[in-house]
C-alpha cells in the first residue's frame, strides 16, 4: 500500500516498542509524520515543539502517569489525544475524557480499528457550513458580522463559527476542539432538541452512535467553562431521556 504524503503529525507515546511500532506504522500508512517517544515526560516537550494533530498516549508509561501526561498537553495543544490502554474500568475511560482525552483504544487493537477510529475524528466537520442548515423549524439564530465572519449570538454568548472562537461576556472561552463543536452545534438549532445518538453523529461523525459517554463527559466539562450550575441552567438543559437544547432566551 503506498504511503500518503505527509499533511499531518502524529506524537506516538508508548513504551512497548512492538505497539509503538505498530502504531506508528499504521498511522504512516494514513499520512501522518511519526514521532515516538516511550517517555511521558519526553512527550510532554515534544507536543509542545511540534504542536502535533494527533498524540496517542499509553496510559501505563514508566516515568509519568499517562493521565498525567494529558492533563499536562491539553491547556497547550489542540490535538486529538487518543489514549491507549489495556485497562477498560469505566471510571478510568470517564476521568481521562473529563481532562482533555477524545477517545479511547483498548488493547489489544487491530490497525483496522486505529485507522477507522482516527479516520473518523478527522472527518468530523470543522465549521457548521460544512455540517448543513439547521432543522426545519428551528429559527435563524442572531448573527453579525466580525471581520467577515458569522458570529451566532445567544444572550452574552457569541460563537464565531468560521474562526472557532467563543465568548461569554467578551472573554474568549479555552473550549477544545470537541466542546467547541458541541457549543456550535446548539447554538445553531436553538430550539431543536439533540439526542446524544444526533449529537454523535453530528460532531464524532458516522459509527459512534452507542458511545454515549463521550457526550455527556464534554457536555459536562463545556458546561463547566460555560459557569453553568446544572440545577438552573442558562445556557444547556438536559432533556429527561432525550438529550440536550439551549435555554431559550427572554
Amino acid at each position: 500500500m503506498a504511503t500518503e504524503s505527509f499533511e499531518r503529525t502524529a506524537v506516538v507515546v508508548e513504551d512497548d516498542s512492538d505497539i509503538r511500532e505498530l502504531l506508528a506504522l499504521t498511522l504512516s500508512m494514513i499520512g501522518f509524520k511519526i514521532i515516538e517517544t516511550a517517555s511521558g515526560k519526553e512527550a510532554i516537550d515534544l507536543v509542545q515543539e511540534h504542536q502535533p494533530d494527533l498524540v496517542t498516549l499509553d496510559l501505563n508509561l514508566p516515568d509519568l502517569e499517562g493521565m498525567e501526561v494529558c492533563r499536562q498537553i491539553r491547556p497547550v495543544t489542540d490535538a486529538y489525544i487518543v489514549m491507549i490502554t489495556a485497562r477498560v474500568e469505566e471510571i478510568e475511560r470517564v476521568v481521562g475524557l473529563e481532562i482533555g482525552a477524545d477517545d479511547f483504544i483498548i488493547k489489544p487493537f487491530s490497525p483496522r480499528e486505529v485507522r477507522a477510529r482516527v479516520g473518523a475524528m478527522f472527518r468530523r466537520p470543522r465549521s457548521m457550513q460544512e455540517q448543513g442548515a439547521p432543522a426545519e423549524g428551528a429559527p435563524e439564530p442572531a448573527a453579525a458580522e466580525q471581520d467577515g465572519e458569522a458570529v451566532v449570538e445567544h444572550g452574552a454568548l457569541s460563537v464565531d463559527i468560521d474562526g472557532r472562537v467563543a465568548r461569554l461576556h467578551g472573554e474568549e472561552l479555552p473550549l477544545t476542539r470537541i466542546e467547541f463543536d458541541l457549543l456550535a452545534t446548539l447554538i445553531t438549532g436553538p430550539r431543536r432538541v439533540w439526542t446524544r445518538e444526533s449529537l454523535l453523529a453530528r460532531v464524532w461523525g458516522e459509527g459512534w452512535t452507542d458511545d454515549h459517554h463521550l457526550v455527556e463527559v464534554h457536555i459536562r466539562n463545556l458546561r463547566k467553562k460555560l459557569g453553568e450550575d446544572t440545577r438552573d441552567p442558562r445556557y444547556i438543559k438536559t432533556v429527561r431521556g432525550v438529550g440536550y437544547r439551549l435555554v431559550p432566551i427572554g
